[in-house]
């Protein structure tokens, strides 16, 4: 790899580690190209991306986003998100499914570092949208109870006039 491509590399790996708010750090020795594939598009799916990249150019990435040191060694895939649950639940279910061969390092959660424990606590979260939709059915239970209990009252009156 030429400097101009570690120097694009960087570039690219510190812009997108800007933008996001996880960022998960996974050992992935013995995975066959096609479970790399499967991962891919688990993550491609949920709006996680995924890159494998040599330890040091993640470690300058990580520093010019200003998000800290990182220790990085071995054989890592690193997986980032907009929000903080996406990547740590994709990391999580994969690492459930490929428990041999895939395994959760560590990762940035908010800036800070995070252990193996704060991220498969992350990953426990319920996401985004199952939030939105307890929240609308928290909002919509007294409209269901009202018109239970005018749909009652109505069949009360039906029932005394007839």
């Amino acid at each position: 790899m030429t400097k101009q491509e570690k120097a694009e590399v960087i570039d690219f790996l510190t812009s997108e580690f800007k933008g996001s708010q996880a960022i998960v750090v996974c050992d992935y020795k013995g995975l066959t190209h096609k479970k790399l594939e499967e991962l891919r598009k688990e993550a491609k799916n949920s709006g996680t991306k995924v890159q494998v990249a040599k330890n040091t150019l993640v470690t300058v990435a990580v520093k010019n986003a200003e998000l800290g040191d990182i220790e990085l060694s071995g054989t890592n895939i690193f997986l980032w998100s907009e929000d903080q649950i996406s990547a740590c639940k994709v990391a999580d279910k994969f690492a459930t499914a490929n428990k041999d061969k895939f395994a959760i390092k560590s990762g940035i959660i908010e800036g800070q570092i995070a252990d193996i424990n704060r991220v498969n606590a992350f990953a426990k979260l319920p996401s985004r949208e199952e939030l939105l939709g307890m929240l609308a059915s928290v909002w919509m239970g007294p409209v269901r109870n009202f018109t239970i209990g005018l749909d009652a009252l109505r069949r009360k009156k039906e029932e005394e006039a007839a």
